[in-house]
Protein backbone atom coordinates (compact mmCIF):
# COMPACT_ATOMS: atom_id res chain seq x y z
CA UNK A 1 0.00 0.00 0.00
CA UNK A 2 1.20 3.48 -0.72
CA UNK A 3 1.31 6.15 2.24
CA UNK A 4 1.13 9.53 2.36
CA UNK A 5 5.12 9.77 1.98
CA UNK A 6 4.63 7.75 -1.15
CA UNK A 7 2.71 10.31 -3.04
CA UNK A 8 3.34 13.32 -5.35
CA UNK A 9 1.75 16.52 -5.87
CA UNK A 10 1.28 16.45 -9.95
CA UNK A 11 0.97 12.44 -10.03
CA UNK A 12 -1.63 11.51 -12.70
CA UNK A 13 -3.56 8.36 -13.40
CA UNK A 14 -6.14 7.16 -15.94
CA UNK A 15 -8.22 4.23 -15.68
CA UNK A 16 -9.21 1.71 -18.42
CA UNK A 17 -12.70 2.13 -20.00
CA UNK A 18 -16.06 1.05 -18.73
CA UNK A 19 -18.89 1.35 -21.23
CA UNK A 20 -22.89 1.78 -20.06
CA UNK A 21 -25.85 0.80 -21.65
CA UNK A 22 -29.11 2.20 -21.68
CA UNK A 23 -30.16 -0.96 -19.22
CA UNK A 24 -27.78 0.39 -16.91
CA UNK A 25 -28.61 3.54 -17.26
CA UNK A 26 -32.61 2.78 -16.68
CA UNK A 27 -31.96 0.38 -13.58
CA UNK A 28 -29.96 2.59 -11.92
CA UNK A 29 -32.06 5.39 -12.54
CA UNK A 30 -35.15 3.13 -11.07
CA UNK A 31 -33.94 2.26 -8.44
CA UNK A 32 -31.62 6.14 -7.32
CA UNK A 33 -32.97 8.54 -8.98
CA UNK A 34 -36.23 7.97 -10.78
CA UNK A 35 -36.45 11.49 -12.92
CA UNK A 36 -37.96 10.89 -16.27
CA UNK A 37 -35.19 11.89 -18.56
CA UNK A 38 -32.91 8.91 -16.83
CA UNK A 39 -35.46 6.38 -16.15
CA UNK A 40 -38.10 6.27 -19.91
CA UNK A 41 -36.13 6.24 -22.72
CA UNK A 42 -39.89 7.16 -24.62
CA UNK A 43 -40.51 10.05 -22.91
CA UNK A 44 -36.67 11.48 -22.80
CA UNK A 45 -36.78 11.74 -26.55
CA UNK A 46 -38.78 14.82 -25.35
CA UNK A 47 -36.63 15.92 -23.03
CA UNK A 48 -33.79 19.14 -23.35
CA UNK A 49 -31.51 16.47 -23.32
CA UNK A 50 -32.87 14.67 -26.67
CA UNK A 51 -32.80 11.15 -25.25
CA UNK A 52 -32.00 9.29 -22.07
CA UNK A 53 -28.91 10.37 -20.22
CA UNK A 54 -27.04 9.21 -17.33
CA UNK A 55 -28.06 10.34 -13.62
CA UNK A 56 -25.45 12.19 -12.43
CA UNK A 57 -25.34 10.27 -8.97
CA UNK A 58 -24.73 6.90 -11.46
CA UNK A 59 -21.96 9.32 -12.95
CA UNK A 60 -20.06 9.75 -9.30
CA UNK A 61 -21.25 5.72 -8.72
CA UNK A 62 -19.16 4.94 -11.81
CA UNK A 63 -16.37 7.22 -10.92
CA UNK A 64 -16.11 4.97 -7.41
CA UNK A 65 -15.62 2.10 -9.19
CA UNK A 66 -12.92 3.56 -11.36
CA UNK A 67 -11.12 5.20 -9.15
CA UNK A 68 -10.95 2.25 -7.15
CA UNK A 69 -8.95 0.84 -10.38
CA UNK A 70 -6.42 3.00 -10.57
CA UNK A 71 -5.68 4.35 -6.86
CA UNK A 72 -6.96 1.10 -5.05
CA UNK A 73 -3.08 0.80 -3.52
CA UNK A 74 -3.08 4.10 -1.80
CA UNK A 75 -4.00 3.52 2.30
CA UNK A 76 -6.59 5.90 2.14
CA UNK A 77 -8.33 6.55 5.99
CA UNK A 78 -11.57 7.99 4.17
CA UNK A 79 -13.10 11.05 2.07
CA UNK A 80 -14.06 13.89 3.89
CA UNK A 81 -14.96 15.96 1.24
CA UNK A 82 -15.67 17.37 -2.29
CA UNK A 83 -16.07 20.75 -3.53
CA UNK A 84 -16.95 21.97 -7.09
CA UNK A 85 -18.86 18.74 -7.92
CA UNK A 86 -19.91 19.25 -11.79
CA UNK A 87 -21.44 17.95 -14.59
CA UNK A 88 -20.58 19.59 -17.72
CA UNK A 89 -21.76 16.66 -20.62
CA UNK A 90 -24.41 14.45 -20.39
CA UNK A 91 -23.57 10.52 -20.13
CA UNK A 92 -25.58 8.62 -22.38
CA UNK A 93 -25.98 5.02 -23.80
CA UNK A 94 -23.05 3.44 -25.28
CA UNK A 95 -20.63 6.18 -23.89
CA UNK A 96 -17.01 4.69 -22.86
CA UNK A 97 -16.02 6.08 -19.60
CA UNK A 98 -12.25 6.35 -17.91
CA UNK A 99 -11.41 8.54 -14.70
CA UNK A 100 -8.31 10.27 -14.21
CA UNK A 101 -7.02 11.51 -11.19
CA UNK A 102 -3.86 14.21 -10.16
CA UNK A 103 -2.82 14.94 -6.75
CA UNK A 104 -3.19 18.96 -6.75
CA UNK A 105 -1.72 19.16 -2.77
CA UNK A 106 -0.99 17.46 0.69
CA UNK A 107 -0.02 18.90 3.80
CA UNK A 108 0.19 17.00 7.06
CA UNK A 109 -2.45 16.49 9.58
CA UNK A 110 -2.86 19.15 12.16
CA UNK A 111 -4.61 17.38 14.76
CA UNK A 112 -3.09 13.66 14.23
CA UNK A 113 0.55 12.61 13.25
CA UNK A 114 -0.48 9.19 11.81
CA UNK A 115 -1.80 10.91 8.85
CA UNK A 116 -2.16 13.75 5.91
CA UNK A 117 -4.12 15.64 3.83
CA UNK A 118 -4.26 14.67 0.12
CA UNK A 119 -6.17 16.90 -2.07
CA UNK A 120 -7.16 15.10 -5.64
CA UNK A 121 -8.92 16.77 -8.62
CA UNK A 122 -10.84 14.11 -10.07
CA UNK A 123 -12.82 14.08 -14.11
CA UNK A 124 -14.40 11.44 -15.68
CA UNK A 125 -14.16 11.64 -19.05
CA UNK A 126 -16.06 9.98 -22.58
CA UNK A 127 -14.90 8.33 -25.88
CA UNK A 128 -14.66 11.85 -26.97
CA UNK A 129 -12.35 13.20 -24.14
CA UNK A 130 -15.09 15.43 -23.32
CA UNK A 131 -15.15 15.75 -19.35
CA UNK A 132 -18.41 14.84 -18.08
CA UNK A 133 -17.37 14.75 -14.63
CA UNK A 134 -15.33 16.94 -12.62
CA UNK A 135 -14.38 17.74 -8.84
CA UNK A 136 -12.00 18.14 -6.35
CA UNK A 137 -12.19 15.69 -3.68
CA UNK A 138 -10.48 15.86 0.22
CA UNK A 139 -8.91 12.36 1.69
CA UNK A 140 -7.00 11.56 4.84
CA UNK A 141 -4.59 9.15 3.68
CA UNK A 142 -2.08 6.96 6.81
CA UNK A 143 1.65 7.64 6.83
CA UNK A 144 4.16 5.14 7.11
CA UNK A 145 3.86 2.49 9.95
CA UNK A 146 0.19 3.79 10.42
CA UNK A 147 -1.89 1.96 8.19
CA UNK A 148 -3.92 -0.76 7.20
CA UNK A 149 -0.82 -3.83 7.17
CA UNK A 150 -3.52 -5.72 4.37
CA UNK A 151 -6.85 -4.41 2.84
CA UNK A 152 -9.40 -5.14 5.49
CA UNK A 153 -12.34 -7.49 4.27
CA UNK A 154 -14.99 -6.84 7.04
CA UNK A 155 -17.74 -9.45 6.76
CA UNK A 156 -21.39 -7.87 6.45
CA UNK A 157 -23.40 -9.02 9.64
CA UNK A 158 -26.40 -11.42 9.17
Amino acid sequence: MRCYEDLSVGEERLSPPATLTEKQITDFASLYDPQWFHADPEAAQNSFFNGIIASGIHTLALWRQLDHKINNDIDFVCGIGWDEVRWPVPVRPGDSLRAKSRILEKYSSRSRDDRGHVKFEYSVINQRNEIVLSMTSHNLVYRKGHGHPEKLHVPRSK
